[in-house]
């Protein structure tokens, strides 16, 4: 009885969500593109030649927005879950934390990019502060990943948790970029504690 409460209350969530509404009329994969687009709104980094990685891409809300805006650039999904196949974007499946995975994407680009962009988030565990960590620590090699392909004045973008380890990437952001920026998004839920970290020109 109490799932069945859980899942009724969740779903009756759903269907008072805005974003998630707007998400099925716009014909957006996830409520969450409009995270991405309020973010571009306010920062202004999608530009019709960029070259763009999504970290964490699947089911595919973000490359939807990028691909609107990049249409002279290049779009490279990254991700451990399969994803419907866009136009003007590619896809690789894998783990990012992987070397093979990260020497494919440097590759695929044979140059230093623009645009590193992060929404990934591990499996919950029903633990808050565990996943708060997780989320952490991938966001972390998110950054160190685009450390390495960025263009001096590239940009970073991220997913992560107030937590035990915000502090840590916070430190780290404003050692390794000029310009770093803690955001939340209108289209992140109120309840959540979740937030994007916006960095711009490697150190």
């Amino acid at each position: 009885m109490k799932k069945n409460k859980v899942s009724k209350n969740w779903l009756n969530q759903r269907k008072k969500d805005i974003f998630f509404k707007q998400s099925k009329t716009h014909g957006y994969k996830s409520r969450s593109a409009f995270k991405l687009i309020e973010m571009n709104e306010k920062f202004k980094f999608l530009k019709i030649d960029s070259c763009l990685v999504d970290l964490g891409s699947s089911p595919g809300g973000w490359c939807q927005v990028a691909a609107k805006k990049i249409t002279k650039g290049k779009i490279l999904a990254v991700d451990i879950k399969n994803m419907e196949k866009q136009k003007n974007v590619d896809f690789i499946i894998g783990d990012m934390n992987n070397v093979e995975v990260q020497e494919k994407i440097i590759n695929y680009f044979e140059k230093r990019i623009d645009v590193v962009v992060s929404d990934m988030a591990p499996n919950t565990s029903g633990n808050k502060n565990l996943d708060s960590y997780r989320t952490g620590e991938l966001c972390l090699n998110a950054m160190n990943l685009a450390q390495k392909i960025l263009i001096q004045n590239g940009v970073f973008i991220a997913k992560l948790f107030m937590g035990s380890i915000f502090k840590e990437i916070k430190k780290k952001a404003e050692k390794s970029f000029k310009n770093v920026i803690m955001y939340k998004p209108l289209s992140s839920k109120k309840e959540s504690k979740e937030v994007y970290i916006y960095c711009k020109g490697i150190l």
